[in-house]
């Protein structure tokens, strides 16, 4: 049943203890140099700066000491996505019509900046991916709750409470792994009892009807996992809120302005990256 693993693809949401200098910053810094980074390839609608975000991503799984191989596995679910919106940018997506035109078929016409625009979707969602995957290898649960909440401790003031949204955050993050692991569960229960989810050449189709009824077994199972953590929790008397205290504290070091610094000297030559015609010479190199 190798084709029912999902658990080994999901990259999301696990935690590497390598002991890297990454994972000796501060949460703050973590989530600070994590929330500019996604905002630097969100925004950047250039080629350049992408991959130069993407080659950001990649040396940061090298300082996390992370292996590339087991990076690169959260991708795979996504892959399928990701040709997707690669295709629509292609054939659908109008504004284009500007470069070498490589073939016409009724109303589509395909260009060189057809492709080129596919290759900045796909490079944008791709270093998305790897920047949240590496945030997870590189923070703990503790750290991630006690970023999250420290970095929203001054809206507290108004109301906000910073607490609980940090708990939710936390586990939104840490209940993927769980949820694949259920879904691997579940589909490989139907599929011992004769469930067919299709094979060979032109089963996705079929696949993916056959899964509908996974559905509702794996929410049912969601909310299961959901009400005993809530039971758990009550059993344990676990309450927020502004007056509750911390076993561990985490203290900031020269490192952390240093990291912080670095990475938005990085976002500004990302989001800079297409204004220096750089993207002008990939234009004319490709023969646009």
């Amino acid at each position: 049943m190798r084709g029912f693993e999902f658990l080994q693809n999901i990259t999301v949401g696990q935690y590497l203890p390598t002991g890297s200098i990454l994972h000796r910053l501060h949460p703050v810094s973590k989530l600070i140099i994590l929330f500019l980074l996604i905002t630097a390839a969100v925004i950047c609608s250039s080629l350049t700066g992408l991959l130069l975000g993407l080659a950001a991503a990649l040396a940061g799984l090298a300082l996390a000491r992370v292996p590339l191989r087991y990076a690169f596995k959260g991708l795979r679910p996504a892959l399928p996505f990701l040709i997707f919106l690669a295709l629509l940018q292609i054939v659908a997506i109008p504004g284009n019509d500007v470069g070498n035109v490589l073939g016409r078929w009724w109303i589509i016409t395909i260009t060189t900046k057809d492709f080129l625009a596919a290759a900045v979707t796909m490079i944008r969602f791709v270093a998305l991916i790897l920047l949240i995957s590496l945030f997870t290898f590189t923070a703990s649960t503790r750290e991630l709750t006690h970023g999250t909440e420290y970095l929203f401790k001054p809206l507290q003031k108004i109301g906000f409470p910073a607490h609980e949204f940090a708990l939710i955050i936390t586990l939104a993050m840490r209940f993927i792994p769980l949820l694949a692991l259920e879904a691997e569960r579940i589909v490989r229960a139907q599929a011992s009892r004769g469930a067919d989810f299709g094979r060979g050449r032109m089963s996705l189709i079929r696949r993916v009807r056959r899964m509908m009824p996974v559905l509702i077994p794996f929410f049912l199972a969601a909310l299961r996992r959901s009400e005993t953590m809530v039971l758990a929790m009550e059993a344990r008397c676990y309450t927020g809120g502004k007056d509750r205290t911390k076993l561990i504290q985490f203290k900031a070091h020269m490192s952390d302005p240093i990291a912080v610094a670095i990475v938005c000297i990085l976002c500004a030559g990302i989001l800079a990256a297409g204004r220096m015609g750089l993207d002008m010479r990939l234009w004319h190199l490709i023969g646009g």
